[in-house]
């Protein structure tokens, strides 16, 4: 198909440049809307890789991972497919906080994610590393591999991960890579330099990994899953034969998932790190790459290196390290809150002051890696790239951390290019539908000056983002997206529908003591005797019910909230509008309008440095532009 398909009067649709979490989303996401697409990687072995924690899910990103699956994507599938251990993280508090997460078997999860990429008729895998980008007149139609090969598309989604310039620090000890193990690309980077994409550069690290049998687990305290997991996927309005999506065909070697999750779960293990670990790491660091200068960029505050948490709390005498195995038919074990770029003869030094890891013999070094990242300010909200046309950016490139960001990203990203490519409308996910909208706003409205990761506190309508609601909430995209089958569709319509007229009836019938139950609910700490047509309901259906019969004047609240972001969306910004010389509008405000081009009042009012008064002009100069809808707005 490669041969036939390529070439500059017959291209594919979509073109995906890299082959991780981003990349697996964008490139089936991009297919089952119809598009042919090629998904092009340095190493077709390392598709899906979990380059760090073997892990999905957690805090505000479990709620991102059922959204995906409301969306049509496979993350979810997969995860509950490859899992070894499920925890539901918050389980004693609300639900809007509660979160899934789930340890998953690292290599099953790449080498399942792989072959649903290779059953899809839609989709051609080839291994080769992109260098650069074939533009035309301001249009990319293709790209250059260092194979000499040249590609051609009319849509291309960049998901190149840490792999732009990509340099590993252990100590002194610096090596290309964008990855331990993996290849490097320069050429790209130059290419997006040339065409006045701007880039910058971050890190990230990782812990070492350790053989399990050198691993004294009595010293340690286990940690075992839910007995009753919390899968990520909704099974509950998926027919069975909805259960795979529809590339999937008898050639798979996979089944589906029975109603146990196919689980016995594994351990995990926790210890912690002593006053003699802080002291070799305080003694040590001038060898690291971190505080010696080595290394540039900027890594995330919320997961630093041990050396960091060394140094930024010193008031602690230890600190929490978690044992996590990489899969079921490995002895390798993943040491999380060890990452560190420390020299190999300190990392070894470091172990035996800990609890456990007194003979722990390491499998592969720490390492920090740095890379270029394009501040995703660059980009409107369906991902484009605002410098050249049919092209898109998703992942790590746009400064984000973490698995689930990178796969919602290529999960719009990939819709976004297929509709580009059939020259259709984008699909723009608002803030007050998801952490997804939330998180895309956030990178091309405010930008990043760290790895981006998500946090419910950076929703502001985070209790209407319980992740039991995902799929109802993402009907309206879902429905339009042609990424799920009619049945599903349908299933969730009906579910909506359920949930709707149960609010209503638990509202105005009444129970116990003449209450209603909706008081009932909301008002006593007791066990309530619910109708036995409402015990009858799936447990899902259930749980929404009384969410939203429980929270009801908050979410109330919210959905007003959310009424007034919407009708300030409505003053929408002409692309061409100029905010060069306007009376009274700061410089450094129209200097940051221009670059980041907001579509709307409401986005322009998100943007870092622009304030309140700089938009009180910025309205009455639309109004002219928008007769009537400054007076719409005021109104409300």
């Amino acid at each position: 198909m490669i041969h036939s398909q390529n070439s500059a009067k017959l291209p594919f649709d979509v073109i995906v440049c890299g082959g991780g979490h981003a990349g697996c989303e964008a490139a089936l996401s991009a297919s089952r809307m119809g598009s042919k697409v090629l998904l092009l990687s340095g190493n077709l072995d390392t598709i899906a890789q979990m380059s760090c924690n073997p892990a999905i899910g957690g805090q505000a990103k479990g709620q991102i991972v059922r959204e995906i699956d409301a969306l049509g994507g496979e993350m979810a599938l997969n995860t509950d497919q490859t899992a070894i251990q499920y925890k539901l993280l918050n389980a004693s508090k609300g639900p809007a906080v509660q979160a899934p997460r789930a340890q998953c078997d690292k290599k099953e999860y790449q080498f399942r994610m792989k072959h649903v990429l290779e059953l899809n008729p839609m989709i051609t895998l080839f291994q080769s590393m992109v260098e650069g980008l074939i533009v035309k007149k301001g249009k990319c139609v293709g790209v250059r591999t260092s194979l000499d090969l040249e590609f051609y598309g009319k849509s291309v989604v960049v998901t190149t991960g840490t792999f732009l310039r990509g340099l590993m620090h252990v100590g002194k000890n610096k090596t290309e890579g964008g990855r331990l193990g993996d290849h490097v690309s320069r050429g790209l980077s130059n290419d997006f330099e040339r065409l006045g994409i701007k880039l910058d550069r971050f890190k990230t690290g990782t812990p070492p990994r350790l053989l399990g049998k050198s691993i004294d687990f009595t010293k340690m305290e286990e940690q075992n899953g839910d007995e009753n997991p919390t899968r990520f996927a909704f099974y509950d309005t998926r027919a069975s034969t909805d259960m795979f999506h529809v590339e999937r065909s008898s050639q798979s070697t996979h089944q589906p998932l029975d109603s146990n999750c196919h689980l016995q779960q594994v351990k995990c293990f926790t210890t912690r790190t002593t006053e003699r670990t802080s002291s070799i790491i305080n003694d040590n660091l001038h060898c690291s790459p971190l505080y010696s200068g080595d290394i540039e960029g900027r890594g995330p505050r919320y997961c630093p290196s041990i050396e960091d948490k060394i140094v930024r709390f010193k008031d602690k005498s230890s600190h929490l390290i978690h044992l996590e195995p990489e899969g079921r038919n490995t002895d390798e074990w993943y040491v999380n809150g060890l990452s560190t770029s420390l020299p190999f003869d300190v990392q070894k030094e470091i172990l035996p002051t800990i609890p456990g890891l007194e003979s722990a013999s390491i499998m592969r070094p720490a390492y920090a890696v740095e890379y270029d990242y394009a501040p995703p300010t660059q980009l409107d909200r369906s991902l484009h790239s605002l410098h050249v046309e049919n092209l898109f950016f998703a992942g790590q490139i746009n400064g984000t951390s973490g698995y689930e960001e990178a796969a919602a990203q290529g999960l719009i990203a990939g819709i976004n290019a297929a509709l580009n490519s059939a020259q259709g409308c984008p699909v723009l996910i608002p803030r007050d539908m998801g952490y997804i909208g939330v998180l895309i706003d956030d990178l091309v409205t405010k930008g990043v000056t760290e790895p981006y990761r998500m946090f419910t506190s950076r929703a502001e309508f985070r209790l209407l983002f319980n992740h039991g609601s995902s799929d109802v909430r993402y009907l309206p995209v879902s429905s339009k997206n042609g990424l799920m089958t009619e049945e599903r569709l349908k299933s969730i319509s009906k579910k909506k529908r359920i949930i709707e007229d149960w609010i209503e009836r638990l509202n105005s019938v009444r129970g116990v003591g003449n209450k209603t139950y909706g008081d009932l609910v909301r008002r006593s700490s007791k066990e309530i005797d619910f109708p036995s047509a409402f015990n009858a309901l799936s447990e899902e259906i259930k749980e929404e019910v009384v969410y939203k019969v429980k929270y009801e004047g908050y979410l109330k609240r919210e959905l007003t909230n959310i009424r007034k972001l919407r009708e300030s969306e409505k003053i929408r910004i002409p692309e061409n509008f100029s905010y060069e010389n306007l009376p009274g509008l700061k410089i450094e405000s129209a200097e940051k309008l221009s670059r980041i081009k907001p579509e709307s009042l409401a986005q322009a009012s998100r943007i870092s440095g622009v304030n309140p008064s700089d938009i009180s002009i910025l309205m009455i100069l639309l109004a002219k532009v928008n007769k009537g809808v400054e007076k719409s707005f005021r109104n409300e």
